[in-house]
C-alpha cells in the first residue's frame, strides 16, 4: 500500500499509471508490462540494461564490467525496496535478490567482478569505504577488482550481487588453551634475512585496512591471537590454532628464537635483553636488540602465550644437586672474566658468578633453573667416594664402571690379580679447582686415579714375591695409602683410605701354599685333638670325682667326726686317765694301807698256821706232810686222782710213779685239750 501511496503522489502520474495499478490489484503479472517495478522490503533489484536508445554512453569503457553512467550492461545501481517506474521490460531486466544477511558467528567474504586491475604481486584488493560494499559506485571509483580485504560484519547488507559475490566464513575462535599463530597472504615482502612479520596495529588482523596501512607483512606474523571470537578474512590471515606454552613445575624452558640480530662471532646464545615478556612480545624483543637462535634467559613453570613461528620453547628439567654434593658451573655465555686463582693454579681460570669460564662460586643442594645449553653443572660429591677395581663391581655413582681388577707381576715371576677399592674426599671450595683441571669427575678418574693406583700396586708387586706380599697385606696397605695420599693432595683430592680386597695368586702356587696350609692344619688339627683328649681326661675324671664326691664328702665328714671323736676320746681318756691316777693313788693309799693291815693279820694268822703246820710237820715226815696237801687241794678241786694214762718213767720207775707223776700226767693232758689261761695274782708283799 504505500508502494501505491508513492505511485499516486508522482507527478508524472497519467491515466495509463492509474490503469496499470488497477491491472497490478486483479493481475500482478501485469504491472511489470508498463514498466512498474515494485521491490519488497527484504530485497533489492538488480538491474540489467539490454540497449541503450540514445546517448553518448551508450557502450561500456574498454575492461570494465558493470555500468555507472546508464551503459548497457549489468547496472551499479540497484533498485531499493519500493515501486520503480519506467522499468520497460524489453530494456531492462529486474532480478529480486534478498538482502546480504551475514550471520552472528561468521563474516562476508567478498569478491569483486569489476573495479581497477590490482598491483602486481598483490593477491587481495585495498580497502575503499564504500558503506560495506553498499555503494557500488563509489567502490568502482577506486576499488579493485578480485578477492577483498575487507569483510561483512553481521548484519542485513544491500550488496549488488551483480558486481559483489558474499562468500560466507565462520569467525575465528581461538579456544581455551590455545593461541592463534596467523600468517599473511598479502603485505610488503619480508626484508632480507627476516622469516616473520613485524607487529602491526591492526585490532588482531580484524582490521586488513591497519595491517596494510601500518606496513603489514606477508607470511608468518609476530603477533598472536589470544581465545576468543574475531571477523579475520582468512581469505586473507590464516590462522592455525596451537596450545599456549606451559612449563610445568621442575622444569625450565630454553628458548630458541627465528628472529633478531645475528649472534656474535664466538657467542652461542643471545644475551638477556628487556621489554619482552619473556617472548610474548616478539616485536619488543626485536626492537630491544635481542638475538635470534638460542636464548641463555630461561623460562620458569608457567603459562607463556609465546609464538612458535617465533620462538620455539624446549622443556628440559631443573638442575638438581644432590645433598652431599656441589654443583660446579661451566659458562659458555657472559663477558670475559678475570681469572680469580691466582699464581699457584695454573691449569685452567675460574671466574667470578656471571662471567664465561669455570665460576668460583659452587652451587649447594638444592634444584635450579639453569640453561644447560648455555651451561653446564658440574655435580661433584663433598662426601665420601668409594671407588672399586673390581671386575664386575661398581658403586651407585657409577664412577668406577671401566675400572677392573689390577693384574701385576710379583718379584719371582708369578702373575696375579688384585681387588683395590680407594676412598677419596673432594672439599667443597676444591671442586671448582678439580672442575677446571679435568672437566669432570670422570676425567679424574680415568686420568689420575686409575692410573697413579694400578701404576702403583703394580710398582710395589715387583719389589716383593708373591708369598711375602700375601703375608705383609697390612702393611703393604698402610703404605699404599701414604703413597697414594701424597699423589692425590696435588691434584687437590682428599685419600681417605687405601683397602686392598681379594688377591688371587697363580693356581700353581695357590696349590703349594694350599698343601702347606692344609698340612699346617692337620698338625693343628692333631694338636687340638691331643689337648682335647687331655681335656677329655679332665673331664673324665672330673665326672668321676663328680660321681664319689658325695662318698669323698661322707668320707670327709665321716674323718672329721672321727678325728673330733678322737679328739674327744683322748680328751675323754685324759680325763679318765687323770680320774683313774687320783683315783689309784687314792686306791693306792687306801691299799697301802689295808694292805698293812691284812699283812699284818696274815702274818699273824701265818704265823698262827705255820706253827700249826710246824706241829703238823713235826707229827710226820715232811715229804708226806706235802703229799697230803696236795692231794686235799685237788680233791677240793675236782681234779681225776685216778689218770687215764699213765705215764712211766723217771726216779722210781718200775714202781708205778708217784702221785706227783700222776698229777703232771692229768695237767698236760688238760693243756692239750684247752689253752691254759693263767692267771696270776700279783701280791705285793709287805
Amino acid at each position: 500500500m504505500d508502494a501505491l501511496f508513492t505511485l499516486f503522489a508522482h507527478p508524472l502520474l497519467t491515466a495509463a499509471g492509474l490503469l496499470g495499478i488497477v491491472a497490478l490489484v486483479f493481475y500482478k503479472r501485469t504491472l511489470r508490462l508498463f514498466g512498474f517495478v515494485i521491490v519488497p522490503d527484504d530485497s533489492i533489484g538488480t538491474v540489467t540494461k539490454n540497449f541503450v536508445l540514445f546517448g553518448r554512453h551508450r557502450e561500456l569503457p574498454p575492461g570494465r564490467i558493470v555500468a555507472l553512467y546508464g551503459e548497457a550492461g549489468l547496472q551499479a545501481d540497484t533498485l531499493a525496496p519500493g515501486l520503480h517506474l519506467g522499468l520497460w521490460p524489453w530494456q531492462y531486466e529486474i532480478e529480486l535478490v534478498k538482502f546480504t544477511v551475514i550471520p552472528d558467528d561468521a563474516v562476508g567474504i567478498v569478491e569483486a567482478c569489476d573495479g581497477l586491475p590490482m598491483p602486481d604481486g598483490r593477491v587481495l584488493a585495498r580497502h575503499v569505504d564504500c558503506d560495506h560494499f553498499q555503494d557500488a559506485r563509489t567502490f568502482l571509483a577506486a576499488g579493485e577488482r578480485g578477492l577483498q580485504m575487507t569483510v561483512v560484519p553481521p548484519g542485513a547488507w544491500r550488496i549488488n550481487t551483480l558486481l559483489f559475490t558474499v562468500h560466507l566464513e565462520r569467525m575465528t575462535v581461538i579456544e581455551p588453551g590455545k593461541i592463534g599463530i596467523v600468517e599473511a597472504r598479502d603485505g610488503k615482502p619480508l626484508a632480507g634475512g627476516r622469516v616473520i612479520g613485524r607487529t602491526v596495529a591492526c585490532d588482531s588482523f580484524q582490521d586488513a585496512r591497519a595491517f596494510m596501512a601500518g606496513g603489514g607483512e606477508r607470511g608468518p606474523q609476530m603477533t598472536v591471537i589470544p581465545q576468543g571470537k574475531y571477523r579475520i578474512n582468512p581469505r586473507f590471515f590464516k590462522v592455525v590454532q596451537v596450545p599456549v606454552t606451559d612449563v610445568p613445575d621442575n622444569k625450565v624452558g630454553i628458548v630458541t628464537t627465528r628472529e633478531g640480530t645475528s649472534l656474535t662471532t664466538g657467542e652461542i646464545a643471545g644475551p638477556e635483553v628487556p621489554g619482552h615478556n619473556l617472548f610474548q612480545e616478539p616485536h619488543a624483543f626485536v626492537n630491544a636488540g635481542g638475538t635470534k637462535g638460542l636464548q641463555e634467559q630461561v623460562l620458569l613453570a608457567g603459562r607463556y602465550f609465546i609464538n612458535p613461528m617465533f620462538a620455539t620453547v624446549e622443556i628440559i628439567d631443573m638442575t638438581e644437586v644432590p645433598i652431599a654434593s656441589v654443583g660446579v658451573v661451566v659458562a659458555f655465555v657472559g663477558k670475559p672474566g678475570v681469572d680469580v686463582t691466582g699464581e699457584g693454579f695454573r691449569h685452567a681460570n675460574m671466574v667470578r658468578r656471571g662471567e664465561k669460564g669455570v665460576w668460583v662460586d659452587v652451587l649447594d643442594p638444592g634444584k635450579y633453573a639453569i640453561n644447560t645449553y648455555t651451561h653446564k653443572v658440574r655435580v661433584v660429591p663433598t662426601a665420601n667416594v668409594v671407588l672399586n677395581w673390581a671386575t664386575g663391581k661398581t658403586e651407585a655413582h657409577r664412577l668406577d664402571a671401566n675400572l677392573s681388577t689390577i693384574t701385576v707381576r710379583s718379584a719371582d715371576g708369578f702373575t696375579f690379580n688384585l681387588d683395590v677399592s680407594q676412598i677419596i674426599h673432594i672439599p667443597r671450595n676444591d671442586a671448582p679447582k678439580v672442575i677446571a683441571r679435568f672437566g669432570s669427575m670422570e676425567a679424574l678418574v680415568t686420568q689420575v686415579l686409575e692410573p697413579t693406583i694400578g701404576n702403583y700396586f703394580r710398582n710395589a708387586a715387583q719389589n716383593s714375591d708373591v708369598i711375602d706380599f700375601l703375608k705383609k697385606r697390612s702393611e703393604r696397605q698402610a703404605e699404599a695409602k701414604a703413597a697414594i695420599a701424597v699423589a692425590l693432595k696435588a691434584y687437590d683430592v682428599g685419600a681417605v683410605e687405601t683397602l686392598i680386597g681379594d688377591i688371587v695368586p697363580p693356581a700353581e702356587l695357590m696349590k703349594t701354599l694350599t698343601d702347606r696350609k692344609l698340612a699346617e692344619q692337620e698338625k693343628v688339627t692333631f694338636t687340638t685333638q691331643m689337648e682335647a683328649q687331655g681335656v677329655r681326661q679332665q673331664l673324665e675324671q672330673a665326672t668321676a670325682l663328680a660321681r664319689t664326691q658325695a662318698q669323698v664328702v661322707d668320707a670327709e665328714r665321716k674323718v672329721a667326726i672321727a678325728e673330733f671323736s678322737a679328739q674327744a676320746a683322748v680328751k675323754t681318756a685324759d680325763g679318765a686317765a687323770r680320774s683313774k691316777k687320783i683315783t689309784a693313788e687314792a686306791d693306792a693309799e687306801v691299799t697301802r694301807v689295808t694292805g698293812q693291815a691284812e699283812a699284818g693279820r696274815t702274818l699273824a694268822i701265818g704265823e698262827a698256821e705255820a706253827e700249826v703246820i710246824r706241829q703238823k710237820i713235826g707229827s710226820m715226815e715232811s715229804g708226806n706232810y706235802a703229799i697230803v696237801q696236795v692231794a686235799q687241794a685237788l680233791a677240793g678241786a675236782g681234779v681225776q686222782l685216778v689218770p687215764e694214762v699213765v705215764v712211766g718213767g723217771g726216779q722210781g720207775a718200775g714202781q708205778g710213779g708217784t702221785l706227783v707223776d700222776v698229777l703232771l700226767a692229768g695237767l698236760v693232758k688238760d693243756r692239750l685239750d684247752k689253752p691254759v689261761r693263767p692267771q696270776v695274782e700279783v701280791v705285793e708283799a709287805s
